[in-house]
């Protein structure tokens, strides 16, 4: 673990990754076991993007448990299964190079990098494992009974407004300095986050974000995505 007396708080989903929870769980409905249960999964799914593509700029809470509900009655071995390959064939060439140097150069200056996702753990882990320049995550991990998942989400839900609440306690319970701290985040909910360290950044920003740190005089930076 990185001893450091800062931190930097990246989201994964925009400044790390251009895919999110919607992107894996089609990848995971599509691959389910027979084709009624794909055309059904699938089907969820089709109901969903454009209410997730709404919520997604401010209540991504509410947008992620609606995602992942396609997910219900999937076995726990099946979706380990299908995040090892969504994370090999999918993923892995779609990290955002630009995003890792972000993490690379703030382990360089002694920071402590913590990635937040509303990805689930199953597609978080893998991630941060491939990257090696990060020290804690934070990500949504479903919920299981009798081995398979029930469509819920673990409390706390990753995504929210919340999260400059969940950095605060986080820095504190690691005796971190928030104000020498830094965040890069791309979506609305993150505006708490941002405000909560002393040097925050908007990258590839949604428009709420966006007109949020042009009103802040905030970095932002755009890259490929």
């Amino acid at each position: 673990m990185n001893q450091a007396s800062a931190v930097v708080f990246v989201r994964a989903e925009g400044v790390l990754i251009a895919r999110g929870a919607v992107s894996a769980a089609t990848y995971f409905a599509a691959n389910a076991a027979g084709f009624k249960e794909r055309a059904f999964r699938l089907g969820q799914l089709a109901l969903t993007a454009p209410v997730y593509s709404v919520l997604g700029q401010s209540d991504r809470v509410l947008a992620n448990r609606l995602a992942y509900m396609a997910l219900r009655n999937m076995s726990e071995d099946r979706l380990a299964e299908l995040a090892d390959e969504y994370f090999a064939n999918v993923l892995k060439e779609r990290v955002l190079e630009a995003g890792v140097e972000l993490l690379r150069r703030a382990r360089r200056e002694g920071k402590r990098v913590v990635v937040i996702a509303d990805s689930l753990a199953l597609v978080i882990e893998p991630l941060c494992a491939h990257l090696r320049c990060v020290d804690d995550y934070v990500c949504n991990r479903l919920e299981m009974r009798d081995g398979l998942a029930t469509g819920r989400l673990i409390e706390p839900v990753i995504g929210g407004h919340d999260t400059g609440r969940w950095a605060s306690d986080y820095a504190a319970e690691h005796a971190l300095d928030l104000a020498g701290s830094v965040a890069y985040a791309s979506h609305g909910p993150d505006l708490l986050l941002l405000a909560a360290v002393g040097s925050p950044c908007a990258v590839n920003p949604d428009y709420t974000l966006r007109r949020a740190a042009r009103d802040a005089r905030w970095p932002i930076v755009d890259y490929h995505v």
